[in-house]
């Protein structure tokens, strides 16, 4: 199916996206923290180091099971409603035109920035003691808020086979490297060949979700874990704990939006 003009300028945008540097907020969070790194290189404990990567992969390894695959879809409508979009499925949006689509995702953003923010800033007050529990709970906002964005363009993240998808957008977030960016797009390029084709998408890798996933998720923790320690100093964890949240979860909000939309265009191509 051929674009439209602003398809057309959208797909300009994520390859600048593609090709560009990490984020001015990453950028600027990396020189931020560097005094913070080199504190906790020298006084964070090795089993709370062990202690918050294992809190990590413990959520990304629940991303396999089921039980943890829902969203609210009616929320989702109701906003499409309010746009005078007449759809009955969360899978009609991606018949919609993108630019109906983009004000539908972009209004998930600030409230689980700032969620996410509050919640590290409070277990951020709890320095050490809290690291563990904090970082499922903004795993969780995360998650949330990729498949509220994908709902809106019309891909309901419903069951454990969109996981490379969800890991992908992780790794984006938390790297913002270009080669995580390809790597995204071309996963979203098999998603979108097998929605435009009506086939179940398994992602780009088979085997075991072990055999899938074993790269993904140590460097997700790699990138991530350093970081959350920095709020086991004291006073400034809260302060850090905050920071830290808002901006993975910021990164988090713009990796999904300029996957999913790529996947909106990879599907409307293909058909």
């Amino acid at each position: 199916m051929r674009l439209t003009p602003y398809e057309k300028s959208v797909k300009r945008e994520i390859d600048q996206w593609r090709q560009g540097d990490a984020s001015l907020i990453t950028q600027a969070m990396s020189w931020a923290m560097k005094p913070f790194d080199w504190v906790v290189e020298r006084v964070a404990p090795p089993e709370l180091v062990d202690q918050a990567d294992e809190a990590v992969q413990q959520f990304l390894a629940m991303l396999s099971e089921a039980s943890a695959w829902t969203i609210d879809a009616d929320e989702v409508l109701r906003k499409a409603a309010r746009r005078g979009l007449e759809v009955e499925r969360v899978e009609d949006l991606r018949e919609e035109p993108l630019e109906e689509l983009d004000p539908i995702a972009r209004s998930y953003f600030t409230e689980n920035t700032i969620l996410a923010a509050i919640e590290g800033g409070g277990t951020g007050l709890g320095g050490a003691v809290l690291i563990a529990a904090d970082i499922p709970l903004l795993f969780t906002i995360n998650f949330r808020l990729i498949q509220q964005i994908g709902a809106s363009f019309g891909f309901p993240m419903q069951g454990p086979a969109f996981r490379p998808l969800v890991l992908s957008i992780f790794n984006v977030a938390v790297s913002g490297e270009r080669d995580a960016k390809n790597n995204a797009l071309r996963e979203v390029s098999v998603a979108g060949a097998a929605f435009a084709n009506e086939l179940d998408y398994r992602g780009r890798v088979t085997g075991t979700f072990r055999d899938q996933n074993r790269h993904l998720p140590r460097e997700i923790a790699k990138n991530l874990v350093g970081r959350k320690l920095a709020q086991m100093i004291p006073i400034a964890g809260a302060a850090v704990g905050a920071g830290i949240n808002y901006w993975f979860t910021s990164e988090t909000a713009e990796a999904a939006y300029m996957l999913f939309r790529a996947l909106y265009l990879e599907y409307r191509e293909r058909l």
